[in-house]
């Protein structure tokens, strides 16, 4: 609601942006009233009591019409907007009112984006201007809870809380025990990872052992018959040479003697070979066949 002392248009705005976002869900209209309330505040009046109220007055509404304009956007999915909208009637971040910073660093952390408010947040409350407000103490832990500790910014919160002034020595012990706790689940989570990975490595082993003594196997075999067609070559015809060749290239290269559909091939030419040379030397001059 406006405050008693109130500029008249911007309070009439702020009445109807309101009753337009909570009674008739009208998120456009009400951001519509929210700008032009923004925008028709006008320069406040001359010196003395009077001056005083308007400043006072002036801020409370611009910073309702701004939280009425959050809650617009966010109920029409247009987050991401949020924050510059709101820069362009503050135009630096330590000016924004604590309730404004506060609905901004909720928003962004509840749609996963906290890195958003990382530099706002950080200005903020290092600003001199804002050292002595009520709410330093809330929002720095806000910031620590929402933007910092899930970013992994450790180091910062560390010095943020270490140089607050208005934290007392119980309160900073508290902010850095926290900001510990989470850098060790942080550790946690990273590690686990890698213990996932050296828990996989002795099943790979065990795979690997079985795929390697297959090829050891068809090496093996493949080894037994190029022995046994060198001893023999010299004995062949031209002809038979030639097809023994072609048949070792189709082993060698066309084939691949760890597959398991390779084994059965290879048995066959092994046995091809020594019919071909029962068929072309006689029983005197053949030399014996070593396995």
């Amino acid at each position: 609601e406006p405050p008693a002392w109130a500029p008249g248009p911007a309070a009439a705005l702020l009445e109807e942006a309101a009753d337009l976002l909570v009674l008739h869900r009208d998120f456009a209209a009400a951001l519509e009233r929210c700008e032009a309330g923004c925008d028709s505040l006008g320069a406040a009046p001359g010196p003395g009591h009077e001056r005083s109220l308007f400043l006072t007055s002036f801020a409370e509404v611009k910073c309702s019409l701004c939280v009425v304009g959050i809650q617009a956007l966010a109920e029409m999915n247009r987050w991401r907007e949020v924050l510059s909208w709101v820069l362009q009637y503050y135009h630096d971040p330590e000016y924004l009112p604590p309730k404004v910073l506060e609905l901004c660093i909720l928003l962004y952390s509840k749609v996963g984006e906290p890195q958003v408010m990382l530099e706002v947040g950080s200005s903020w409350l290092r600003a001199h201007t804002n050292q002595g407000l009520p709410e330093l103490g809330w929002l720095l832990e806000l910031y620590l809870a929402q933007v910092l500790l899930p970013l992994g910014r450790f180091e910062g919160a560390e010095e943020l809380v270490q140089g607050c002034a208005v934290l007392d020595s119980e309160q900073q012990l508290a902010l850095l025990s926290t900001i510990r706790e989470s850098r060790c689940r942080w550790t946690q989570q990273e590690q686990e990872p890698l213990a996932a990975e050296e828990q996989q490595d002795p099943a790979t082993e065990t795979v690997l052992g079985v795929l390697s003594q297959k090829l050891l196997t068809m090496l093996t075999l493949l080894r037994r018959a190029l022995r046994s067609m060198s001893n023999h070559f010299y004995l062949l015809p031209y002809k038979k040479m030639l097809l023994a060749t072609f048949l070792l290239y189709l082993v060698v290269v066309r084939l691949d003697p760890a597959s398991p559909t390779s084994l059965p091939f290879i048995y066959k030419l092994v046995q091809l070979f020594r019919q071909a040379w029962a068929s072309v030397l006689s029983p005197i001059h053949r030399p014996p066949i070593r396995d």
